[in-house]
């Protein structure tokens, strides 16, 4: 895509964490001129802007794209109020659990007859840096052109994986959706367990940090398996096979992460019902 292409034109419903995180990367890649709706006060560069209300800015305005990024049990009443302006539009949605059959439902419940083609996705955050990972899946009505127009949208602010069944978004909201936050946590008890060994709390800080940032990077450029990196950096006896025999053990990491995702899993699938 030519840098001087402008990315599809939005309505962001919804600019909190993830909403905010995308805009970010779609203000930085040039988007053709967006609305952001949110009840709270944003400054927009020219010529996007912010409103309050659909009636702002329906029916003169008419996205490419309208981004469902609102909480997933707030999103009722917007839906509703989307159907009457926008009956056939395309969605992407990237609120965990809600289907696309339960946000298709409050469509039609609104305005019989109303065939909008949604389209799921789960971002993650670093989308604010063009680091992000999203998830998406796309129903068979889907056109090629509305695909692309929401990879592209996604693309500008990181990569794209497609899932071929919609169940899988909330595996995917569990890995890499909620996955950031699995990697601050970690960087946050390195800090900790640096200053409890002595370490000033800004030089444990900068070590924990880019420790996880340089591995991460690591990881992204390397054709390794990430147990074949793991590996290579664990000499047998030295102090990482010390620290790996703890953090390894059954009752350890082997346990708790697929523990902790598979919870994650659990809670978008109950924001679904």
């Amino acid at each position: 895509m030519s840098q001087n292409t402008p990315l599809p034109s939005v309505l962001l419903i919804g600019c909190g964490k993830m909403g905010g995180a995308m805009l970010e990367g779609w203000l930085e890649h040039g988007l053709k001129p967006s609305v952001v709706l949110d009840r709270h006060e944003h400054t927009l560069p020219a010529p996007h802007i912010h409103a309050r209300s659909l009636a702002e800015i329906a029916p003169d305005f008419t996205p490419d794209i309208i981004i469902l990024a609102v909480k997933p049990q707030k999103a009722n009443d917007i839906l509703a109020e989307l159907a009457q302006h926008y009956p056939q539009a395309t969605l992407l949605s990237v609120m965990a659990g809600r289907t696309i059959e339960s946000l298709k439902a409050q469509f039609t419940a609104a305005i019989p007859g109303a065939n909008p083609t949604i389209i799921r996705a789960m971002p993650n955050t670093p989308c604010a840096i063009g680091a992000g990972i999203t998830g998406l899946y796309a129903p068979p009505q889907a056109t090629e052109q509305q695909k692309q127009n929401c990879d592209r949208l996604i693309r500008s602010v990181g990569e794209t994986v497609w899932v071929e069944t919609e169940h899988l978004i909330d595996a995917v909201t569990a890995v890499s959706g909620s996955g950031p936050a699995y990697a601050f946590l970690l960087a946050e008890l390195m800090e900790k367990a640096g200053v409890e060994q002595g370490l000033p709390q800004e030089q444990a800080r900068k070590l924990a940090r880019h420790t996880v940032y340089g591995a991460g990077a690591l990881l992204e450029q390397s054709d390794l398996d990430s147990a074949e990196l793991r590996t290579r950096v664990t000499s047998p006896g030295g102090t990482t096979a010390a620290a790996l025999a703890v953090l390894m053990a059954p009752e350890a990491w082997p346990t708790t992460v697929p523990k902790a995702i598979a919870a994650a899993a659990q809670r978008a699938q109950e924001l679904s019902s």
